[in-house]
């Protein structure tokens, strides 16, 4: 870096310069801790530059993007830091755009909405959705609202059919997960999930499948072009769905499709034609995550973690219209401790979901390296950092209650009507708003 730009560094030194003399003349206590907190690490070996640290040390005010993500900056990562500048910290929950994520891309449920609450202003403000909340239970408003998920799941289904070539029933359960492919985001918990399925509708006998809540399971995203681990996951659910898709004893009711070349206008087919959606990060690790917002905003229903802003979802929308499950961002250290000490029991329904994979049953690919990231107690790249075999059981339990549910059409157009109606508080224009007047200090200028 200083070869690079001798002057920036020349300006970063004097910010460290200031800082440290700063910690020394108006807090004499925390003089142990200036080494941690300031901006250069002169390791003799490798000096470097830490760019949080000089983000926080220059910047007026730090914000985190989600109630639990600025709670974590605040009592764990910047702690020290909170103890010398105790307003610096902030917490701004990110927000996305009514206009685009559901006025566009859902015209048939905006018209809707629009008729119900007899004003479009909503678009503009988004809280009176909650307008919504008394026609919860009103029948005829469940039978617009159902007609027009189904238009939207008919279009999402031609879109699949185009650039797949598979076919899906748009009266199946539309089960979608759309996000970059990352371990954290654990969409390995999601194609074990559905592997396990798979295997128990192979165990049961023809009138038994006739019970089963038929699934279409949606997976789309992009993996990073050197992060081999995502891409193996990319390929496992391409071979399950091979396998799955044309299997005729149980294609009726399951299939799994990749999505491929996941952006923002597959998202505008694929978010409005949602039923359930899967936000099911490692809880801690996700910022916020804004396709959350977006899916609720469209009536569909979340199963995930209380992660990001997932906390905040399930508080506005109710516990009740809500699948939770999985280990809380308090237990995770514990429970990483745990598994390094060797204390951790794996459930046998896990050990199934990767034993048949190790099986051969979804082709010749290799998938042990993959599957290792979950074996072992420690070491890099395995000992199951991100917790999958441990939230696996709760995780396929929240599924079992998802089946139940979509059973009973009526209480799943309620919980789809309520997430909606609870979506109010996520538009990106109350982030705006709050990052104006709590941290910029300026005053809109409305257009005239």
């Amino acid at each position: 870096m200083r070869k690079l730009l001798p002057r920036h560094m020349e300006i970063i030194e004097e910010i460290d310069k200031r800082f440290r003399e700063m910690v020394i003349s108006t807090r004499k206590d925390m003089e142990g801790k200036i080494e941690s907190m300031r901006v250069l690490d002169n390791n003799p070996e490798k000096p470097v530059v830490r760019m949080a640290n000089l983000c926080v040390v220059a910047g007026h005010t730090v914000n985190g993007v989600a109630e639990l993500h600025s709670n974590i900056l605040k009592q764990e990562l910047f702690a020290d830091y909170v103890s010398i500048w105790p307003n610096k910290f902030q917490n701004k929950t990110n927000g996305i755009t009514p206009r685009r994520w559901l006025r566009f891309c859902n015209p048939e449920l905006s018209e809707i909405v629009t008729k119900w609450l007899k004003t479009d202003q909503w678009t503009s403000n988004l809280d009176l959705l909650t307008g919504l909340r008394k026609f919860a239970d009103d029948e005829k408003l469940h039978a617009e609202w159902a007609a027009a998920k189904l238009a939207s799941k008919k279009r999402l289904a031609k879109h699949v059919l185009d650039v797949t070539g598979v076919t899906i029933d748009p009266n199946s359960l539309f089960d979608i997960q759309i996000k970059r492919i990352h371990e954290y985001k654990r969409q390995l918990l999601n194609i074990l999930g559905a592997v396990y399925r798979y295997k128990k509708l192979k165990e049961m006998s023809a009138e038994e499948r006739k019970k089963v809540t038929p699934r279409t399971v949606m997976v789309g995203g992009k993996a990073f072009a050197t992060y081999t681990n995502a891409k193996r996951i990319v390929k496992l659910v391409n071979d399950v769905g091979a396998v799955v898709n044309n299997d005729a004893d149980v294609n009726q009711y399951l299939k799994v499709v990749f999505i491929p070349n996941y952006n923002v206008s597959v998202a505008e087919v694929l978010i409005p034609g949602s039923e359930l959606s899967q936000h099911i990060s490692t809880a801690g690790m996700e910022a916020s995550g804004t396709s959350n917002m977006k899916f609720s905003l469209n009536g569909c229903v979340i199963i995930g973690t209380l992660d990001g802003a997932n906390v905040e979802i399930r508080e506005e929308v109710g516990q009740d219209n809500f699948f939770l499950f999985g280990a809380k961002a308090d237990q995770i250290a514990g429970l990483r401790k745990e598994r390094e000490n060797g204390l951790f029991k794996p459930d046998p329904r896990f050990e199934e979901a990767k034993q048949f994979i190790r099986s051969g049953a979804f082709g010749t690919y290799d998938y042990t390296p993959l599957l290792d990231s979950l074996e072992g107690n420690t070491g890099f790249g395995r000992g199951d950092y991100f917790l999958v075999g441990y939230d696996f059981p709760s995780y396929i339990d929240a599924q079992a209650r998802v089946d139940e549910a979509y059973k009973d059409k009526k209480k799943w157009i309620k919980m789809s009507i309520l997430n909606t109606a609870g979506s109010g508080k996520f538009s990106s224009d109350r982030t705006i708003d709050q990052y104006a007047k709590e941290i910029w200090g300026i005053s809109a200028c409305p257009v005239p």
